[in-house]
């Protein structure tokens, strides 16, 4: 009941907090803006929608073979259907609370494939730990290929002192990770005796979150793992790529303005469910940076967000659907 209640409370809490951002980004808008909004809809090119929802489909059917990567050496091979089915049933649940997902799809695969669920933790929990190097170098690359935008991020957020204002920010994030660390410290010597099951389901975790890293050192294709990293990334830049063209505004930002985009976009994701309010509203101050009337940037962000949530909608869903049914075909031929 606890945990229900848990469950509930957080999903309204995000979904508030989405709601709220949407209420945000639209009170701020002048008349001349919701006109732009509503000609720039009307006018977009829906066509582009297909490409992009393809483009992410193909993104995560790469992230599913990438996950059987890290499986192998462990010495599991699930099939690969399984596999990307219980991917998109996760995507599927983060649309209703964030990280949710991550716990769902490994519950997915290990009961279709008989894999003991703390080390599928483990392997996802190094796979987002990938993914947030990935997303650095994402921002690294937009940083290399415009001079000027840390510049004109420091400033949008913290006016002229900008300097002074983000060393502060810096060492308050330092000191907020120390206390973070001091504070699992404490709790695990706390619950050590108290409520040792707590503590040895921790323990499970780190073990094998470092098998998980142990993995990657003997990754039988360590090549194709990169690549497909790569690869994951430069097919969601591409989508925001293709969801520039859906507008004839901004149709003429390049892939460097996408890779700005798409590091906001990817906070937004996980800030509320399916990112919802915080993807247009992130989308729309970033595209401020560029210069872009903050009607059109908002019309962006929900014409970007609409395939993303389309995508995994329409494949979860599915996905839910055909998981029965191909293992059921699966153990018929089997047996």
């Amino acid at each position: 009941m606890a945990k229900k209640l848990t469950s509930l409370f957080q999903y309204i809490f995000f979904l508030g907090l989405g709601i709220f951002l949407i209420w945000w980004s639209l009170r701020s808008l002048t008349g001349e803006d919701k006109l732009q909004i509503s000609q720039a809809l009307e006018k977009a090119r829906y066509g582009y929608v297909a490409p992009a929802i393809a483009t992410l489909l193909f993104s995560h059917w790469l992230r599913a073979v990438r996950w059987r990567l890290i499986m192998e050496p462990l010495g599991y091979k699930p099939s690969s259907l399984n596999t990307f089915f219980a991917v998109m049933v996760g995507y599927l649940a983060n649309q209703a609370v964030p990280r949710l997902g991550e716990v769902l799809r490994c519950s997915t695969l290990t009961r279709y494939e008989k894999i003991p669920l703390d080390k599928l933790l483990g392997t996802v929990i190094l796979e987002r730990l990938v993914d947030a190097v990935c997303l650095l170098l994402v921002f690294g690359a937009a940083l290399l290929l415009q001079p000027s935008l840390y510049e004109n991020i420091m400033i949008a957020f913290f006016g002229r002192n900008a300097g002074t204002q983000s060393t502060g920010i810096f060492w308050y994030l330092v000191a907020g990770l120390a206390i973070a660390g001091t504070a699992m410290v404490v709790w695990v010597l706390y619950n050590r005796k108290k409520n040792p099951e707590r503590v040895g389901w921790l323990q499970k975790i780190v073990v094998h979150v470092w098998q998980g890293f142990m993995a990657i050192k003997s990754l039988k294709r360590p090549g194709t793992f990169i690549v497909l990293s790569v690869m994951i990334w430069i097919l969601y830049a591409a989508s925001v790529y293709i969801g520039f063209l859906m507008l004839e505004e901004t149709s003429h930002y390049a892939m460097k303005e996408a890779l700005t985009v798409l590091s906001a976009g990817s906070l937004a994701m996980v800030a509320t469910p399916g990112g919802i309010g915080a993807y247009a509203f992130l989308v729309q101050k970033t595209m401020e940076l560029y210069q872009l009337n903050s009607g059109l940037g908002l019309a962006l962000g929900w014409l970007l967000w609409f395939p993303q949530v389309a995508a995994v909608i329409v494949a979860g869903g599915l996905s839910l659907l055909a998981l029965p049914l191909y293992n059921r075909k699966k153990s018929t031929t089997t047996s």
